[in-house]
């Protein structure tokens, strides 16, 4: 293959005493993200599994796909919609590809950047892990969000994120919720508001009359149960179930996302009890506010909830983070748990904050270790008290 017989020959100039040392983090990065690393490990016996990292995220990668494509689309499909004009499906698609594929090249060519950089202070090879990261950065935001805001969420997601923690796998805080967060709080009039879901409209020149952008959750959050689209009509569920809705690029599809919660769980890569607990844990937050539905917002049926946001989005890519969520098999089930329950909280009883999975993850990423470290310590009890028992008959 002329690839690796290039690689191959350029090789010895990145290795220890080439001229290109420097950058030998760099140069393995690219190796490893094309080739199987040509290095075999020595001596007597040796673990092997199929499904190795770069497998693993691969699949992460693939189980994606769907939800990044049903976004490019969804992207042109409300662009065009919001001026007015009759488009064709492929020039929907063309449109949302022009927009996405920026907010993607920047994400990895600065979140790899830094990665390189740090392996190159540290010695060290670069993880493969931001090859997840980056795709989820950039679906997790709006459509219309400037690159330059991108490039600093990048910056801030990598380096407060994950590196000051000692880099991939030490982290405590998903990096791309951190991203998220980050613009949230630090310009949150480019993520929140009508018209920064829908490309091209920032300047709001060519907007049909009378058009809102307003996400769902943003006109629930006005106490509102008529959720119209941006031409006056009434959303259904099927709308809401096949994403045709504005919001972040990835998040609006349940059924992309749901599609890509089944690759996730089939190939083993994601925990179907963190998934599930998820759900669960929103699903009985939702009923109990319906019980209790003294608003509009609060009278919001369940499964809606399930459906709105990034709640399905969250619950299939970012809580099944292995690096920050809970280890233990228990543990799974609680921590899925609360971030649903408390998802659908903060979004009920906190207006300012209508995506509250964000909020939930985060916070549940922090009290992860604390889940295991007592689930592990009553393993233990039970074991000492069973030892016992044994010991004295």
């Amino acid at each position: 293959m002329s690839l690796r017989r290039f690689v191959d020959k350029v090789k010895p100039s990145f290795e220890e005493g080439g001229k290109l040392h420097i950058f030998l983090a760099g140069f393995e990065a690219i190796e490893t993200f094309f080739f199987v690393p040509n290095q075999v490990t020595k001596g007597r016996v040796h673990i092997k599994d199929a499904n190795d990292m770069k497998r693993s995220l691969i699949i992460v990668l693939i189980a994606m796909v769907p939800a990044l494509l049903f976004g490019i689309w969804n992207t042109g499909f409300h662009h065009f919609q919001a001026l007015g004009i009759e488009a064709g499906f492929w020039e929907m698609v063309w449109f949302g590809f022009l927009k996405i594929l920026p907010i993607i090249i920047v994400s990895y060519v600065v979140g790899l950047g830094i990665e390189i950089a740090f392996a190159q202070m540290r010695n060290e090879e670069v993880a493969e892990g931001y090859f997840v990261s980056g795709m989820l950065i950039p679906l997790v935001m709006p459509a219309d969000v400037p690159l330059w805001m991108v490039a600093v969420a990048t910056v801030f997601a990598v380096v407060i994120g994950k590196e000051v923690f000692g880099g991939t796998g030490m982290n405590i805080l998903n990096p791309a919720l951190v991203a998220r967060a980050f613009l949230f709080f630090a310009y949150p009039s480019h993520m929140s508001g009508d018209k920064v879901w829908i490309a091209g409209l920032s300047d709001g020149t060519g907007i049909v009359d009378g058009y809102s952008g307003a996400t769902i959750l943003g006109q629930a959050a006005s106490n509102t149960s008529n959720f119209l689209n941006g031409l006056g009509e009434a959303y259904t569920s099927m709308d809401m179930f096949l994403g045709t809705i504005p919001g972040s690029i990835g998040e609006t599809s349940t059924l992309a996302i749901l599609i890509g919660a089944a690759i996730l769980i089939l190939t083993g890569v994601a925990s179907w009890k963190v998934i599930f607990s998820v759900f669960a844990g929103g699903a009985i937050m939702g009923l109990i506010l319906n019980l209790f539905a003294v608003n509009e917002f609060m009278a919001l049926p369940f499964w809606e909830h399930l459906l709105l946001g990034g709640f399905a989005f969250g619950a299939v890519f970012m809580a099944t983070d292995p690096v920050t969520a809970t280890q233990t098999e228990k543990g799974k089930w609680i921590y899925g748990f609360l971030i649903g329950f408390l998802a659908i909280l903060i979004r009920v009883l906190n207006p300012a904050y209508p995506e509250g999975v964000m909020m939930a993850i985060l916070l549940m990423n922090v009290f992860a270790p604390l889940i295991d470290y007592y689930i592990v310590e009553a393993n233990i009890k039970k074991r000492l008290k069973r030892a016992k028992v044994v010991a004295n008959q």
